[in-house]
């Protein structure tokens, strides 16, 4: 790629607005005009061309907004209305298929696509948008066309709970590129926004490294945190003697561990490792960790690495056979759980 192409992200949101949306249809249209504003600040500052599209869909699906810069994007508030159905595959299929005829001239161009719903797929086979009347072969034409998808497309999908995950699974979607969310409050909603904006921060993170795609946008597992990632996003190990990795061997308070082992406790000195879903501050430094070595990979990097964004974001840890996640500890009575380890900045 020659020096002088520019990065240019095609974002696109696809949001249900069947009829049980109806008690979420304000918070969407907050979270979908945070996130675009979150956009519009990110692409100034790393420097990359952001375009926006929504979709919004019930029982048909409706493009409201069309490769708009997101530097002159409206609020939502008019274009969200509630009703009907929910014709999810539909949406996905009619999105992915317009979107592809975006011209992709002169730059680097990527796709990135999140589809959020509160429901199962029910009514795609009657609605005008769909190629076929038959639901299976829906499915089938869904996942036919994730499976074609050039390298520089990402689609990404939030469902209700775990029978949606099966179903988004069955129609193709990569399974690190489904998330599950609350829909039953606007704090759920407002949580899937900070879920939407960590896997947007990673993706225009990995874009600033020659990342044009991803399958694994909602994952801290082996597909985000591997050697090959560690390397694109710049971290290098730390200096084996500023640190030392101490097995913990019962529940304990961090300080009273750290000193119980012949240390002296310095906050923000101690990292836990990430054994379940917690939220993370903007201001908390990321370390990974790599099990056969225990080299030590810390720095700014490591929080771009998770797509961590500059807001509290909730983080689980996925399965990884190579690498652990740690986080920086601020307070001197977190609880450690006993099996896991701690790391000691010296």
């Amino acid at each position: 790629m020659s020096g002088s192409q520019n990065y240019i992200n095609h974002v696109a949101l696809v949001l249900d607005a069947s009829s049980s949306m109806s008690h979420l249809s304000r918070k969407v249209v907050e979270v979908a005009d945070q996130q675009i504003a979150y956009l519009a600040r990110r692409s100034r500052e790393l420097d990359q061309e952001t375009r926006v599209t929504v979709y919004v869909f019930a029982d048909k699906v409706e493009c409201v907004i069309y490769d708009k810069d997101v530097l002159r994007m409206p609020s939502l508030k008019q274009l969200y209305q509630v009703g009907g159905m929910t014709a999810l595959l539909a949406a996905a299929l009619k999105s992915q298929r317009e979107l592809a005829q975006t011209a992709q001239l002169y730059g680097d161009h990527s796709f990135l696509t999140f589809v959020l719903t509160d429901g199962q797929e029910n009514v795609s086979h009657r609605c005008p948008d769909a190629p076929a009347q038959d639901p299976r072969e829906l499915v089938q034409a869904v996942a036919e066309m994730i499976e074609t998808q050039e390298v520089n497309w990402t689609l990404a999908v939030l469902v209700p709970d775990q029978m949606g995950k099966r179903e988004a699974m069955r129609c193709g979607f990569p399974k690190d590129n489904i998330a599950i969310w609350d829909a039953t409050s606007t704090q759920g909603l407002e949580e899937a926004g900070q879920v939407i904006q960590q896997a947007t921060e990673k993706f225009m993170v990995g874009r600033s490294q020659g990342i044009r795609g991803s399958r694994a946008v909602f994952s801290t597992g082996a597909e985000a945190v591997n050697k090959d990632t560690i390397e694109a996003a710049g971290l290098t190990p730390v200096d084996p003697s500023q640190y030392e990795l101490i097995p913990v061997a019962r529940d304990a308070a961090i300080r009273d561990w750290v000193v119980e082992c012949g240390h002296t406790y310095r906050t923000g000195g101690a990292f836990y490792q990430l054994s379940k879903s917690e939220k993370i501050q903007p201001r908390k430094q990321i370390a990974v960790v790599e099990k056969k070595t225990d080299r030590v990979y810390s720095g700014p990097e490591a929080r771009a690495l998770l797509g961590l964004p500059d807001v509290d974001v909730r983080v689980k840890p996925d399965h990884n056979d190579d690498f652990t996640i740690f986080v920086q500890s601020t307070s001197v009575n977190r609880k450690l759980v006993a099996n896991t380890r701690l790391l000691l900045m010296l």
